[in-house]
């Protein structure tokens, strides 16, 4: 018999979870850094950001998103290995959009 299918107060659907378990439970080694604000996306230099495969620390800037007469710092919010960028120099970003791929270290999986 195939699983229960849920529909929790939100509407979304999930199959054989307790309407109290919202989202996943999966331990994933991987995580994304996205932009705080819409903008341009700007990466640290090189000396600065290790390169793809190096490791980012919690609190480490990897870029700038550049709005109109402002700018601010994306930082990773964990330390893992850069496994790269997902976004190009100058390309326009919005608002809570992955700009980088992180596999972390340790127990923030």
């Amino acid at each position: 018999m195939p699983p229960a299918v849920v529909f929790p107060a939100g509407g979304a659907l999930q199959r054989g979870h307790h309407p109290a378990h919202q989202g996943d439970d999966l331990r994933l080694a991987e995580r994304l850094v996205v932009a705080p604000e819409t903008g341009s996306f700007r990466p640290s230099p090189p000396e600065t950001v290790t390169a793809e495969g190096e490791i980012v620390h919690e609190g480490q800037v990897i870029g700038l998103v550049e709005g109109p007469g402002h700018q601010i710092e994306v930082r990773s919010f964990c330390t893992g290995f850069l496994m790269g960028m997902l976004v190009e120099p100058g390309q326009r970003v919005r608002s809570g959009q992955p700009v980088a791929w992180l596999r972390v270290l340790g127990d923030d999986a």
